[in-house]
């Protein structure tokens, strides 16, 4: 027996529709590109976005297609992303810190047939454009008068391109098949080539309602959210679509992403949500030390992309009176994993007890199932201790790669393995201990190096911190410490194991401690451990 339910296929534009009605003045306010602060309203941007639409498919866009963008994160670059999706388009969204090389071979691996940019990009574009034979149009994010001279076929300025249409336009419905692909992001490829993953509109909304729920990122129609992290890194984690669905107003930071310039709009717009890789929180917090300002809106701030320092936690509770949300996630993810929330069992933990808590990654909301095994696919047991490969499956989650490239992380009931190797506890809460790949094995038995990493960053005089495995010729492998120094501090090898010693186990401690000016990061802003592996392959222990 079936139920008498409406069909209500779950389309991303839908989300547009139900801010523009519901929320029809609530306010989205970027930093442009050109320098000025633009306002607008979720009524303007559902207008615009239509317009979008129509003209791509006055101009022969066909559903399906790939349509590129290559921006900052601003209302223009959400305009463009309803309206491509609207047009039954697939927006694919490109990562500018990659190389340009790694960009042309997505660009024509997703075959892109048209590219909205910011014209900070356009001498990239330049480059690029002659190399994707696909490419039929360039949108630049701009009006006429700062649309840059440009050799290149094709090319106008979005704010020109918009007055040849009036948004008279009906979306197009998928054929009523949410399952339709709505968006596509390229994972960032430090091993190997980049792999495309393709959202549909289903996971998209689901993400996005899984996202907005109080134990994940909580947002409502009383928030003002500022999405630091980029469009282009898997969505800005949701917000692109979880903002609008609840009605919050939103803030987009163009290209400036320096401590001053989220601190004032932080402040100017009374933003008390935000989310961000722990980079961009290390900037900010050392502006806040600098200039003795505080953060009185704020009131959450979710700390996702590469694991949260303890310290960095600690500061923003204690000293600015900030709930920190640590997060993991992945592209394949869409990208919400996991949220460290405090469940009920929690809820009354202070001090050294809940900061504990905080180092892992939480647990995972609704949508999202779990499991840690062995190399042998045998589930080890959530008590918090035993490692694992850590293997996830659900509605926004990936069950094969754009084009069938990585076949092997998926099985044939759709857990697909991460490659992260984690913990759970209990209560549920996971917490990564590396990367597969990146796991020290010493003497048979496995050493976190993130765990490492945020004991040493705890150090006051220590900037960043990595740890990778040297070979050993009696353990295999022992831990080697990387270490950036802050600016006018000069800490010693003994300094930092004094430090360390006592908090974890003996055996953990890593055999030696070198120092450099720069740790090497990939495009997303992780710390680049191939390249460090590969400087320090020659790299002799002192107890070797």
């Amino acid at each position: 027996m079936l139920g008498l339910m409406q069909q209500w296929p779950l389309l991303c534009h839908k989300i547009l529709d139900h801010a523009a009605t519901q929320h029809p003045n609530r306010e989205v306010v970027s930093r442009s590109v050109e320098g000025p602060i633009v306002r607008t309203t979720f009524s303007q941007i559902h207008l615009r976005a239509c317009k979008v639409a129509q003209l791509f498919a006055r101009e022969g866009y066909q559903p399906g297609d790939r349509i590129a963008t290559l921006a900052w994160n601003t209302a223009n670059h959400i305009e463009a992303w309803y309206g491509i999706m609207g047009m039954g388009g697939v927006y694919h969204t490109l990562n500018p810190r990659l190389f340009p090389d790694q960009i042309a071979w997505i660009m024509n691996h997703a075959q892109d047939r048209a590219l909205f940019t910011d014209l900070t990009f356009m001498p990239l574009v330049e480059k690029l454009a002659p190399a994707i034979p696909s490419l039929k149009k360039i949108i630049v994010l701009t009006d006429g008068a700062h649309l840059p001279q440009t050799s290149l076929p094709n090319v106008v300025a979005y704010e020109d391109w918009l007055k040849e249409a009036d948004g008279d336009f009906t979306w197009h419905n998928c054929n009523g098949d949410e399952n339709t692909a709505a968006g596509m992001c390229y994972t960032s490829g430090t091993t190997g080539d980049p792999k495309g993953v393709l959202y549909s509109h289903r996971s998209n909304v689901l993400h996005a309602m899984m996202a907005s729920m109080p134990d994940a990122m909580g947002i409502s129609s009383r928030d003002v959210v500022l999405p630091v992290v980029p469009m282009f890194h898997a969505n800005a984690w949701g917000l692109g679509q979880s903002g609008p669905m609840v009605g919050a107003k939103m803030v987009m930071p163009g290209g400036k992403m320096d401590g001053a310039s989220i601190y004032e709009l932080l402040d100017t717009e009374k933003v008390t949500f935000s989310a961000a890789v722990p980079t961009v929180w290390l900037m900010l917090l050392q502006y806040l030390e600098e200039t003795g300002k505080k953060l009185p809106y704020m009131k959450k701030v979710v700390i996702g992309g590469s694991a949260c320092p303890r310290v960095m936690v600690q500061k923003f509770q204690d000293n600015y009176d900030v709930e920190v949300i640590h997060a993991w996630g992945m592209t394949e993810m869409s990208p919400l994993g996991s949220l460290c929330s405090l469940k009920a069992e929690y809820a009354d933990l202070s001090g050294e007890a809940k900061l504990d808590v905080q180092q892992t990654q939480g647990h995972a909301p609704f949508g999202v199932e779990m499991k840690v095994t062995d190399d042998e696919n045998n589930p080890r047991p959530w008590d918090g201790k035993t490692f694992g490969r850590l293997k996830v499956r659900g509605p926004a989650v990936a069950r094969a790669y754009y084009g069938g490239a990585g076949a092997d992380q998926f099985d044939e009931e759709n857990w697909f393995d991460t490659g992260d190797v984690a913990h759970i506890n209990p209560e549920g809460y996971m917490q990564i201990t590396d990367r597969a790949k990146d796991v020290i094995k010493s003497g048979g038995e496995w050493i976190s190096t993130i765990d490492l990493e945020n004991l040493a960053v705890a150090h006051p005089d220590v900037a960043e911190a990595a740890v990778i495995g040297i070979a050993h010729p009696r353990w295999d492998e022992r831990p080697l410490l990387v270490v950036v120094k802050k600016p006018g501090k000069e800490p010693t090898r003994e300094d930092l194991l004094s430090f360390m010693e006592g908090k974890i186990a003996k055996w953990w401690m890593p055999d030696d401690v070198t120092f450099v000016d720069e740790i090497p990061h990939t495009a997303t802003g992780k710390i680049q451990k191939i390249t460090l592996r590969e400087r320090f392959k020659d790299y002799q222990l002192p107890t070797a």
